[in-house]
């Protein structure tokens, strides 16, 4: 009994210290196990590389999004502590809020507020759904990730980038306001000017297409290839009723900010200005910052095949 008194001693005591500064409030296991019907499948949202996803319930009927990190999580206990000490210290309508988390043995849970509606990427490429995302509400998103981005890059306490914004990552609560979340591979930067971190893309919710890997002019494999064709790159489920004005500046706006020369983009202050002023004039956006090939793929230099465009515009 002794023994065992002095093991679970010893196992608090590394749950306390790996807990101590983090400046959150902590969840017991039990609690999050009754709210999540001890992690059952009917209360599974999904799953990513961090591990599953859970809804649950609190004893106060609040609602919950739990994420637990898999024993096989391509991201890691590294990854949950990044995350655990940056979003604790954030605060922002357009991030998502995370309420604690739980460490108690070899468990490690982030404890979210929950977004009935799901990620953005669930309407984009959904017919079914994609129709509920008509102009106002793509237009709204938008603005939204921007203001998010430009409180994380200058106006938060610590100036952070993002490093894997896309749209599974954008999250809608029930009036379809974006938040950003997942800040696993967040990075602080240093400097005093806002970043210019090629993280700032929107040409996706315009067209509700996925991007892809490398462009290849001839074929017109990457997002670049519709943009260029302006409104022919709209969403056909936004329908004919859109301003043109409005959906042509945000199609510019996210080129700007994808140049290949960091100095060449906007910084998130600019951006939204430029998304917000009908009489704005913006400059012509230069090579983006992924290659653009003619040819076959398979006559990509190796250099360019480890060149990735950016997941989402």
């Amino acid at each position: 009994m002794s023994g065992m008194a002095i093991s679970l001693t010893e196992r608090r005591n590394d749950e306390g210290t790996e807990a101590k500064g983090l400046d959150l409030p902590l969840f017991d296991l039990g609690t999050v196990a009754d709210a999540t019907g001890n992690f059952s499948i009917e209360s599974k949202l999904g799953e990513g590389g961090f591990g599953p996803v859970y809804k649950g319930k609190l004893e106060d009927e609040q609602e919950i999004a739990v994420k637990r990190l898999s024993k096989t999580s391509v991201q890691g206990v590294d990854e949950f502590k990044n995350e655990v000490v940056l979003i604790a210290k954030l605060q922002h309508r357009n991030l998502v809020r995370l309420h604690g988390c739980c460490i108690e043995g070899e468990e490690r849970m982030l404890i979210y507020e929950y977004m009935p509606n799901g990620s953005l990427d669930s309407f984009l490429f959904d017919e079914a759904k994609g129709w509920l995302l008509n102009w106002p509400t793509r237009y709204s998103i938008i603005v939204g990730i921007a203001r998010g981005l430009l409180y994380l890059h200058q106006d938060s306490r610590l100036r952070i980038i993002h490093r894997d914004l896309k749209a599974s990552n954008i999250l809608l609560d029930m009036h379809m306001n974006p938040k950003i979340s997942d800040f696993g591979m967040a990075r602080i930067f240093g400097g005093r000017h806002g970043s210019k971190h090629q993280e700032s893309r929107r040409n996706i919710i315009i067209s509700g297409k996925k991007n892809r890997g490398i462009y290849d002019s001839s074929r017109s494999l990457n997002l670049l290839g519709y943009v260029s064709k302006g409104l022919e790159l709209v969403d056909e489920a936004i329908g004919d009723s859109y301003p043109k004005a409005e959906v042509l500046r945000c199609m510019k706006v996210g080129l700007l900010c994808v140049q290949e020369r960091p100095e060449d983009r906007p910084t998130m202050s600019a951006v939204m200005l430029m998304l917000g002023s009908d009489s704005a004039l913006l400059p012509q956006p230069r090579q983006p910052g992924f290659v653009a090939m003619r040819g076959p793929l398979d006559r990509i230099p190796r250099r360019a095949s480890r060149t990735r465009c950016p997941s989402t515009m």
